[in-house]
This record gives C-alpha cells, structure tokens and sequence, in this order.
C-alpha cells in the first residue's frame, strides 16, 4: 500500500503518522522530544523516528514510504528545507529536509511551519473543508495564523505570514518578547489568560481552562479576564480580516477547548467591530492535535503529485 511518513515535531513531544492516499491515518505513534538532550540530539530523535516509522511501513505494507512531510515550530525556511530556528528547540540552520532524505533511502522530504501544517489540514480536511478563504488562529502558549487560499496556506515572502499574534492591539501594553509592547498574543493567548487568572485567583498553579469554569460559575474577577481576553481578540482579528477577507475564520488551541464560552461572546465582540467587512463564520477547530500530523502528511502526498512546492508548502 502506497503510503507517506507525517512527523509533527513539538517543543515537549513528537507525533508521527503514516498517511494513506485519502489522508488516513494508518498507523499513529507518539514519543517526547527530548529536548533536554540539546538540539543535536534533537535533531537525531527525529531521524531515528522517521527510520523506524519507514522499516515498519515497510513490513507493513510491503512497501517503504513515498515520501515525507515533517512540520516543526520557530523560523522556517521551506525552499532550502531548513529549520532556521526554534527558541523552545535551541536549534538554528538545521538542514532537515536533506537530512531526512538521506536518512531514509532519498524520497522527496517537505518540510513546513507547525501551524501553518495544522491550518493545511484544517482547510482542506477539517473545519475549513470547502472555503476558498480561510484563516486559521490557534490559541496557546502563543497566537499564530495560518493563510489559507484555495487549498494552499501562504507563507510570506520570508516565511512570516499569519503572525496575527503580533499586532499590537494594546499600544503602551503589556511588553512581549518580539520587543513590541501591546501585542494581542500578551492579552488573549492561553498564557496569558493563564497569567491574569492565576494573579486574580491566588492560585499559581491555575491555568485558562480554570478561569473558563470560574466565568461558566459566574465569577466576576473571571468574567473580567475572559472579557478583556475575548475584546483584544476580537480587535486582532477584525484586523486580520479586514486585511484578508476570509470566509471561514477557525479558532482553535487550548482557549478553544473553552467551547461556548468562548465562542459565543467571540462572535459577538466581532459582530459590533465590523462595519464594512463581510463578517465571516467563525467555528472551531476540527482536527485538535493531529492536525499537524495530517498536515505534513499532505505535504508529503503534494510532493509526489509534483505540485509546484510554493504551491502547497507553507
């Protein structure tokens, strides 16, 4: 059976499928990082993962993958096919793509950006499936984006497309790592909701999905929070589409798993800010964290259907 190898590389933890024709998930497996090991190591991990998933592919199937889809976090160079950089991973200038190559007996390697992989999938196979315009914004540690156009994801001329997580929508806020102040990603990410909820409550330990039991209960200092979280989103994204004009604007990450308590007063916020602008729908996420996984895996099957790569890599 014709199959491809998706590795979906994180800062804590690897996921790894092999993808059929249609996208299916043939096999699943899952291991850490390893990041304390130092990048080298990292690097190696990730090899050695792609080998042992092809020999079982091979015995599986009778057959050795067709080619390979690997989608990693940080700076991404997807033409030369080098991770350029990850905070979280310590690496710079990783040429993966050749190395993965020659790691597995030379099949055609792509290699993306971790959400904009994730918004591929999303677009064409999940929450998106249909829509010739989509912008995909998961929520978490920080805030990206992911430009879909009729079935592709745009990168950006230098790879930095979608970074709707440093608009500044707080001018003089809160100061962000990027060296902005105000950015939305400082107000409206699940850290920081997180952040804001663990002051408010005298809980370090308390996290998003804890401040979204305390508004569904009621909790004024919660409803605060989540209040001002939701408007700086609200801001960001009437931004993004009053630049991009998507149809379908999907909302994923840990906030999301707040559901309606999110989504409903989302919505609202949006409706009140838009004046011209063709208000999108706005849904979930689909695919939770498998999305990346599904994604490289189609960036895998666009190589070999020799579809220009800047087509289809984000």
């Amino acid at each position: 059976m014709r199959h491809v190898i998706a590795l979906d590389v994180g800062g804590t933890g690897m996921k790894a499928a092999l993808a059929g024709a249609g996208g299916e998930l043939l096999h699943q497996a899952r291991r850490p990082t390893g990041r304390e090991r130092g990048p080298d190591a990292v690097v190696e991990g990730i090899l050695d993962f792609a080998a042992e998933l092809r020999a079982y592919g091979e015995e599986r199937f009778g057959e050795p993958a067709a080619a390979v889809g690997v989608a990693v976090p940080g700076i991404v160079d997807e033409e030369r096919g080098i991770a350029a950089y990850a905070a979280n991973l310590g690496w710079r200038d990783v040429p993966l793509r050749r190395l993965m190559s020659e790691r597995i007996g030379g099949v055609p390697v792509a290699l993306g950006h971790d959400v904009r992989t994730g918004g591929l999938a999303e677009g064409r196979i999940g929450a998106g499936r249909g829509a010739d315009r989509f912008l995909f914004v998961p929520l978490g540690t920080g805030i990206a984006g992911a430009i879909g156009i009729d079935g592709r994801v745009e990168a950006g001329a230098h790879g930095f497309a979608g970074e709707i997580g440093h608009i500044v929508v707080r001018p003089g806020g809160a100061p962000c790592p990027c060296g902005q102040r105000g950015c939305l990603e400082r107000f409206a990410s699940a850290a920081a909701v997180s952040e804001a909820w663990a002051a408010a409550c005298g809980d370090p330990e308390a996290d998003a999905a804890d401040c979204a039991k305390a508004v569904t209960s009621g909790d004024p200092n919660a409803v605060r929070i989540w209040q001002e979280a939701v408007d700086a989103l609200a801001d960001g994204l009437v931004t993004a589409l009053t630049l991009l004009d998507p149809r379908t604007l999907i909302i994923g990450g840990g906030l999301a798993e707040a559901g309606e308590t999110l989504f409903t007063p989302l919505r609202d916020a949006v409706r009140q800010r838009v004046t011209f602008q063709k208000l999108p729908t706005i849904v979930p996420a689909a695919l939770g964290d498998t999305a990346g996984c599904l994604g490289a895996g189609l960036l895998a099957w666009d190589l070999l259907d020799n579809t220009d790569r800047t087509e289809v890599t984000p």
